[in-house]
């Protein structure tokens, strides 16, 4: 295993505590020079959500709907993005070239982020953790303690703390 780091997988549930998350994630790679790479993964509908959704709605209409909601998130992913460089670093997202893309894809989250990182053999993941401090290092939450168990590749895990 290489100890090079040229590509980060950044993970994101898109809460609005993983701001430090990010923050080390861009701290790694302005440290090694390496890119990053934004992930987004959505959980699979429920089959009781997708029977309503096709019980009320055409077809064409529940993909659409669809289509829209990643697109929603996709568009949120630059906002921010955006917000991080002007207010963190002092750049406009143009001289923020750190992120090389961003993608938002459907699957469960431990899983798809493991795969994904595979598949762009990412030498790094950052993930946030939603631990709760009442029972201190006991619990990992769960998507970050799932992708330690799953990753071929090293998992930086970083405590987000929502005060």
């Amino acid at each position: 295993m290489s100890t090079e780091i040229k590509t980060i997988l950044y993970a994101t549930d898109m809460g609005e505590h993983m701001r430090p998350v990010f923050r080390f994630a861009v701290s790694l790679a302005e440290k090694y020079g390496a890119k990053i790479s934004m992930l987004h993964v959505t959980e699979p509908l429920t089959p009781q959500v997708r029977w309503a959704i096709e019980a009320y709605m055409p077809d064409s209409n529940a993909q659409q709907v669809h289509h829209e909601g990643f697109k929603k998130i996709q568009d949120e992913m630059q906002v921010r993005l955006a917000d991080f460089c002007k207010e963190e670093m002092g750049k406009s997202p143009e001289e923020c070239d750190l992120v090389s893309n961003f993608s938002v894809v459907p699957g469960r989250p431990a899983e798809t982020i493991t795969e994904a990182a595979e598949k762009m053999d990412a030498d790094l993941i950052v993930v946030g953790t939603h631990t709760d401090p009442s029972f201190g290092a006991y619990l990992l939450g769960s998507t970050a303690r799932k992708v330690t168990q799953l990753s071929k590749k090293p998992v930086l895990v970083i405590p987000v703390c929502a005060h």
